[in-house]
């Protein structure tokens, strides 16, 4: 009997209390949440969002899963390494045309930290503040939660559809031609930009759409690779696996606190068949690859520390 009323009770708590508390918590993190938020993105940060224009599907989330209740959360993080850890320095982001635009820019880093502080500085510093989508990996997909969440942020699995559909609703794509090659290079090929795929240009070709190169100066430092262990990342399923001695050391999980340089450079327009044979459009891409190289290049005679 007095089993029984124990579980009663137990199960009453449940019902009557415990929930309601469950909630309050909840309610309460999400305040603590949304006051970090504001405080990273700025006072503005409201105004900003009403003036980017989003197109909006069913459930409150544009065609592609964007959710900008999410991505509010997911802003904050970029705000914070952008503004206060790699206290990043924007160059002539007012070259960014309107409208549909492809941000081309090199990769770099083991993680990407360079594309996160784009994408924040094109909301909180370019105006009027724009949403830019990123094209990530396939493989992503394959990740638990993490193509959930890419999505929810605004980020797209970089196919050409994907690409082509975003271009004809005025979107801006960041993308980056060394993909993995880039983005897992190691220390010794810091800021010498690997092969650059053609799949960009023929989107640019087809959809006249301007290009604006980036070169991210600071990122390659802020890991640093020996080298890749091939052997592992093929078990993995990943693209690479990088060699990094710092990761053995407590807080060596984040990225060394370097300081990015951002530089956004004219816009480039091409014209051309984008069926052309690969030699043909190569060619446009090379001008491309060329421009970014040749900024990064200035971008570090420019820079006197690595930190500050």
């Amino acid at each position: 009997m007095d089993a029984s009323r124990a579980l009663a009770r137990i199960a009453d708590f449940a019902t009557r209390d415990a929930l309601p508390f469950a909630r309050l918590v909840s309610n309460g993190v999400q305040r603590t949440a949304d006051e970090l938020a504001i405080r990273m993105l700025g006072s503005d940060f409201e105004d900003r969002l009403r003036r980017v224009p989003i197109v909006l599907a069913g459930g409150g989330v544009d065609p592609f899963g964007l959710d900008m209740s999410w991505a509010k959360y997911s802003m904050g993080v970029g705000a914070f390494f952008h503004r206060f850890y790699f206290r990043s320095e924007v160059r002539d982001i007012d070259r960014v045309p309107p409208g549909r635009v492809l941000l081309i820019s090199n990769h770099s880093g083991q993680l990407p930290f360079d594309g996160m502080v784009i994408v924040a500085s094109m909301f909180l510093d370019a105006e009027p503040p724009r949403v830019v989508r990123s094209m990530v990996e396939k493989w992503t997909q394959t990740l638990p939660f993490v193509s959930t969440f890419f999505s929810r942020c605004g980020q797209v699995v970089g196919v050409p559809e994907n690409a082509r559909r975003l271009l004809e609703l005025g979107e801006a794509i960041l993308v980056f031609p060394e993909g993995a090659r880039g983005i897992s290079k190691p220390f010794v090929d810091r800021y010498h930009l690997t092969d650059f795929g053609l799949g960009f240009m023929r989107l640019a070709l087809e959809t006249k759409t301007p290009i604006v190169p980036i070169a991210v100066v600071g990122g390659e430092e802020q890991y640093v690779s020996l080298g890749n262990l091939d052997r592992v990342a093929k078990l993995m399923g990943a693209p690479s696996f990088p060699l990094m001695p710092q990761l053995l050391v407590p807080g060596g999980q984040l990225p060394l606190p370097t300081k990015y340089r951002v530089h956004f450079g004219e816009p480039m327009w091409f014209d051309g068949d984008p069926d052309d044979d690969d030699a043909v459009i190569d060619e446009k891409v090379q001008r491309v690859k060329a421009t970014i190289q040749s900024m990064l290049n200035r971008g570090l005679k420019q820079r006197k520390a690595i930190f500050w």
